[in-house]
């Protein structure tokens, strides 16, 4: 599978979809199916003849021969049973300031009454410590590695998800790393540890004349790797904003046994009222899973103006709970057991065409 694959693609941790050569595909020549009248058809009285046995054995062939785990290269894992099937997720819609310190403190209030209100998992919004903007992201950007007072920011989330006992998907704040910038989402597990981290994988580079022109890439560096973690509270993928618009990267941790996306975001005031809860729905409704994402509250006066609105997503699209632009902590309850039920009634893994079309998860199968 490999050899479909360049070695320039492999490297950079592209995600394909892989074409199918035509040798694979179905023939339908040799299927032939009886004669039926209309009369019969019109009153569902027909029976198949017996010399119907080879075609009823030719289209048994041909759905077998969809290959529906061959979809996903490699082979999609099975979802794994979570540490538990119901709790509280509390996402935490920020004002952010130009003072750091203050966003900081403002952060720990909101987890600290989060986690009082029963959530067991609490999101943050997207560059929560920071002004969005390309003059902001090296100023107040930490050095996530080397932690306590070089990361203040990361150094608070870890002492509260250990004292609250409780997951957090820290948002995103900018990180330096050596000489490059990143958008950085740290996971902080109840025991204060760091999970994971991600680094945005696709920047937000857009150009639409007379509405918004923002260019990350002026500043940020885009990370190289899809980022899934294991948690308290199930297993999460993690994209931040602009990343939830590319479902590949959605159907590579669906394939991995997500029970979660979560995406910080801070869509703006043109593509929010169009996309974000469409993306958030689409990206849900596809891949039969929950999604969360947590946007700042809106500033009006700010040089970046985020729509707001964060929200939970089911399995079947299910808007759970949402917001407006203010200020707000959202607590809602996730209860795994609905995806098993979801993909029963609607069982796409078991109909997807693996002889038409392939996704690569290129990290996994180079791992192998």
């Amino acid at each position: 599978m490999k050899s479909a694959v360049s070695s320039s693609l492999l490297n950079s941790k592209i995600f394909l979809l892989n074409p199918i050569p035509l040798s694979r595909f179905i023939s339908l020549k040799s299927i032939f199916l009886p004669k039926f009248s209309l009369r019969s058809i019109a009153n569902h009285t027909f029976s198949l003849p017996s010399s119907s046995t080879s075609a009823r054995r030719s289209i048994s062939s041909m759905a077998s021969s969809f290959h529906p785990e061959q979809a996903r290269v490699p082979s999609a894992l099975p979802l794994p049973a979570p540490p538990l099937t119901k709790f509280n997720v509390g996402l935490c819609q920020l004002s952010v300031t130009a003072d750091k310190m203050r966003n900081i403190s403002h952060a720990k209030d909101a987890i600290e009454e989060a986690a009082s209100k029963g959530a067991k998992l609490v999101l943050l919004p997207e560059i929560w410590n920071s002004p969005y903007s390309n003059d902001s992201f090296p100023v107040y950007a930490e050095d996530i590695d080397a932690g306590g007072d070089s990361s203040p920011s990361t150094a608070m989330l870890s002492e509260v998800s250990k004292r609250l006992k409780i997951t957090i998907i820290g948002g995103s704040i900018p990180e330096k790393f050596g000489d490059r910038l990143y958008n950085t989402c740290c996971v902080f597990g109840s025991d204060g540890e760091l999970k994971a981290k991600h680094r945005k994988i696709h920047l937000f580079d857009i150009d639409i004349p007379g509405k918004i022109t923002f260019m990350e890439s002026k500043t940020l560096t885009a990370g190289e790797t899809p980022t899934i973690v294991d948690t308290d509270v199930g297993r999460i993928g993690i994209g931040i904003c602009y990343d939830i618009r590319f479902q590949e990267l959605a159907m590579i941790y669906a394939a991995r046994g997500a029970h979660l996306l979560c995406y910080p975001g801070a869509f703006n005031m043109t593509t929010g009222p169009l996309h974000w809860e469409l993306l958030q729905r689409a990206r849900a409704t596809d891949n039969q899973l929950y999604v969360a994402t947590c946007s700042p509250a809106r500033d009006s006066g700010a040089g970046y103006t985020a729509w707001g609105h964060s929200t939970l997503v089911g399995p079947f699209g299910e808007v759970l709970a949402t917001t407006e632009h203010e200020e707000d902590i959202i607590i809602a309850e996730i209860d795994y057991s609905i995806l098993e039920q979801r993909r029963t009634s609607l069982p796409l893994n078991k109909q997807r065409r693996g002889d038409l079309y392939q996704l690569v998860d290129v990290q996994r199968l180079n791992s192998k």
